[in-house]
């Protein structure tokens, strides 16, 4: 059975370049490479047919191996709550009020990004500390 070489994360929205920008600052990620044979990537995206212009975007991580990020255009809204989220681990290895510290910290900066705080789940016998947020669309993701 052959491995998996890569991952991509998709993320549907109706603002593509708003999303991604928000997760690009989040994440730390950065834009790829230009396809060959193109100088911008304004050039590769004009090259496409209208119907396949503008509305997507990706970024990849630039540490080998993570998985990309791919922001594309879909006419529906978000209506229920996501079946898979992000975690995005800044409070590894703390606990308490450590914890919570670097969790808060991190909330006010992603809040000044767009996102939204929902709600601060704190630790229990199994679990440490977690901030549940969404992205600009309404996309949940955890500060873990």
């Amino acid at each position: 059975m052959p491995s998996i070489k890569q991952v991509q994360i998709t993320f549907d929205c109706a603002e593509p370049e708003r999303v991604a920008r928000f997760w690009r600052e989040v994440l730390g990620y950065e834009v790829p490479p230009v396809p060959e044979g193109f100088a911008t990537w304004a050039d590769y995206d004009r090259s496409l047919p209208p119907e396949h212009e503008g509305p997507a975007y990706a970024w990849i991580n630039p540490v080998d191996g993570a998985p990309r990020l791919f922001f594309q255009r879909v006419p529906e809204g978000k209506v229920v709550k996501n079946r898979l989220h992000l975690d995005v681990r800044v409070g590894t290895g703390l606990v308490g009020e450590e914890r919570l510290a670097v969790l808060e910290a991190e909330c006010a900066r992603l809040i000044a990004l767009g996102a939204a705080r929902v709600q601060l789940l704190l630790a229990d016998d199994e679990n440490e500390s977690c901030l549940v947020m969404q992205d600009v669309e309404g996309n949940e993701f955890c500060l873990d």
